[in-house]
């Protein structure tokens, strides 16, 4: 089809990209000769069936009617009789599908920019398919990125291979960001954008975002010594995490604090100034609990395990900071220890059992006067 210079470089161009681009020789070939089978029907508009084989080490290009053997030709595209398909393959018989080669005029020309655009289509599909790969196995990192959109809705990040899309849902509310701004974020998932390209899903809202902020930074986390055993957040104003090591010389809320509180403060500044309040897990629900509500100091806890329900009693002075600002500090226990909390004040308790007593006072005084 084309000449031998072309036809080698051509071969010598693929097997350049199986080494750089990682794509492989065959299946460039077998992409080129289905391009250049269509190629060839669309451009001659040829009903017949078109097998296109293209030699491995010389690039030559073979173009091949393929016609089944029959007894009476119906079509002349895709049949042909038995005597003249033994011109073609001495050992033809009935119902075989034997194969013309056939020498279209300027199809050299066509083959050419077929091939081109073949190639290169293949190398943008294969560079998407490898970039795909390497951040779809970077679900659950942290990555840096260059913010290229910022303004209403969805921010736009330059990850370097990939477009990182951050929609509002995932941002932190109380964060402006700003084009060209580094930041970090998480990646949430990996999919396809527009014409296949890879998109990285990110956030910097999710309670994750925080627990690999902590991985990061504390090492004992990262070799396994501590665990983040749960973390619940309202992004951009607070979050609690709550760690454990079942090591009894390891301290994990210190190790998390660090000396002077520098490592938490690095984690905070990453966040803006988010509080972060670092408590220790405990497979005993009371204590638990317990720690979930600090900065309050719980007085008496009343567990219900089959309900996964606590009441908690706290003093008078400590009810408005055990339930939080807007109730976020009650929130957040929930969330962090799953289970559901009821606190009260110590003389909210008293009125209760006051009350109770009462009831049953007036009850016992009733059975007795029906008995008189």
């Amino acid at each position: 089809m084309k000449s031998n210079k072309e036809n080698r470089e051509l071969i010598m161009a693929i097997e350049e990209l199986e080494k750089e681009k990682g794509i492989s020789k065959s299946y460039l070939l077998e992409s080129l000769e289905t391009a250049l089978a269509s190629a060839y029907k669309r451009n001659f508009d040829s009903a017949e069936n078109v097998k296109i084989v293209m030699d491995k080490e010389t690039g030559e290009i073979h173009i091949y009617a393929q016609k089944e053997v029959v007894e009476k030709v119906e079509d002349n595209n895709v049949q042909i009789t038995l005597d003249m398909a033994k011109k073609v393959e001495k050992k033809a018989k009935l119902g075989d599908i034997v194969n013309i080669e056939i020498m279209p005029k300027d199809f050299g020309r066509i083959a050419a920019q077929t091939a081109k655009q073949q190639v290169l289509q293949k190398i943008r599909e294969a560079e998407r398919d490898l970039i795909f790969d390497e951040y779809n196995e970077r679900k659950g990192e942290i990555v840096t990125g260059i913010i290229q959109k910022a303004d209403k809705g969805a921010v736009i990040l330059d990850l370097g291979k990939l477009e990182g899309i951050m929609p509002q849902k995932e941002q932190i509310p109380t964060e402006n960001y700003h084009v060209n701004d580094k930041i970090k974020a998480y990646v949430l998932n990996v999919g396809r954008g527009l014409k296949g390209a890879p998109q990285a899903l990110i956030t910097r809202s999710h309670p994750d975002f925080v627990k690999k902020l902590f991985e990061l930074e504390i090492p004992e986390i990262y070799e396994g010594i501590i665990e983040v055993k749960a973390v619940a957040r309202d992004a951009g104003s607070r979050s609690k995490v709550a760690v454990y090591s079942n090591n009894p010389d390891i301290d994990p809320v210190g190790s998390c604090v660090g000396a002077r509180g520098i490592r938490i403060q690095n984690i905070i500044n990453e966040l803006n100034g988010e509080k972060i309040d670092v408590i220790e897990w405990s497979e005993d629900p009371a204590t638990f609990i317990s720690a979930a509500l600090l900065p309050s100091h719980v007085m008496a806890i009343d567990i219900d395990e089959e309900n996964k329900f606590a009441e908690v009693i706290v003093s008078d002075e400590e009810l408005s900071l055990a339930i939080g600002k807007s109730g976020q500090n009650a929130r957040l226990a929930v969330k962090l220890t799953n289970w559901k909390i009821d606190i009260k004040s110590e003389s909210q308790y008293r009125k209760i059992l006051e009350e109770q007593n009462n009831a049953q006072e007036e009850s016992e005084k009733k059975e007795e006067n029906e008995e008189e």
